[in-house]
């Protein structure tokens, strides 16, 4: 079965936290990359992932601020002390797969196995249960909604891996823009979007905040805020790094996704962090506004 949503906003009060989230990866595992850095070189190539994330606990440390940090299964086995550390200073540490592979490459029996093997993996490290789920670039999309059955018989709680915009790679552009609630109980936490001229506008994550005026993502959250929703920002270690090894190779729109305004992202972080509070997902979870999303059935399948 196949499961569409749409929203129906609701007034609620204003909401003033919002979530900061990192996805952490290493320089050399983005989708953007993959046509040019093979799985196999993976282990040969120069690893940035414990420099940035320090420099990401540093910032946050000196801003008073918590986040959630979604971890990738590959990393947490090659750096456990680096896991352990982000749970020592008080953020929550949540789940990014195992390999770095968009869920339509991946069988179900695969997804299913790297799953339950990421999230072991870092319970392991931190003695904690894992509630949050992201999948790699936002890939659960209308062809692997089927996905979120295995995240929530996984023991997850919620999903950050929706996107509402179209996207060449991911995105459901008519799925609710704020959390809502799946036909089996997993809560969905879509990242930011503005809604404008009919089309949700996607704003403050990756290289959208690295490409659009800082004031665009400013007004952005305060419109998410003002609805009565947290925004739900995403970065990667890599992109405080304008120094990490570029593929000379990569056509023009990778270039652009993976290099562009690197140099930038820490200034306008300590913007954001200045401007705006933060927490961890799991610590509002319970208090977290919903909005009703009414359930359409598209296709079936046995």
């Amino acid at each position: 079965m196949v499961c569409l949503y749409y929203q129906e906003e609701m007034p609620l009060p204003s909401s003033n936290i919002n979530f900061l989230t990192v996805d952490v990866e290493d320089w050399f595992h983005t989708t953007a990359l993959e046509q040019y850095v093979g799985f196999n070189q993976w282990d040969h190539l120069e690893s940035r992932v414990e420099t940035n994330v320090h420099k990401m606990l540093e910032i946050l440390r000196v801003k008073q601020t918590r986040a959630t940090f979604f971890v990738l299964g590959w990393v947490a086995e090659r750096f456990p002390a680096l896991v352990k550390e982000i749970s020592a200073h008080g953020h929550e540490v949540a789940c990014h797969g195992y390999r770095h592979r968009l869920i339509s490459d991946l069988s179900r029996p695969q997804f299913k196995e790297y799953l339950e093997r990421s999230k072991k993996i870092l319970e392991d490290l931190t003695g904690k249960s894992i509630l949050g789920y992201r999948a790699t670039s936002f890939s659960i999309v209308k062809d692997t909604l089927w996905a979120l059955d295995f995240i929530k018989e996984s023991g997850f709680v919620y999903d950050s891996s929706i996107f509402p915009i179209r996207h060449d790679i991911y995105g459901i552009r008519d799925f609710p823009r704020f959390p809502f609630v799946h036909a089996n109980g997993l809560i969905e936490i879509p990242p930011p979007t503005f809604h404008i001229l009919g089309r949700n506008l996607p704003i403050a994550g990756g290289g959208y905040f690295r490409l659009y005026p800082y004031w665009l993502t400013k007004i952005g959250i305060i419109s998410m805020n003002r609805a009565g929703f947290p925004a739900t920002i995403y970065l990667h270690p890599w992109e405080l790094d304008p120094d990490c090894p570029k593929i000379r190779q990569a056509d023009w729109r990778t270039r652009l996704r993976q290099y562009v305004n690197l140099g930038r992202t820490m200034t306008r972080l300590e913007k954001l962090l200045k401007d705006f509070s933060f927490a961890p997902i799991q610590e509002h979870l319970h208090s977290l506004p919903l909005i009703e999303a009414k359930l359409k059935v598209k296709n079936h399948h046995s």
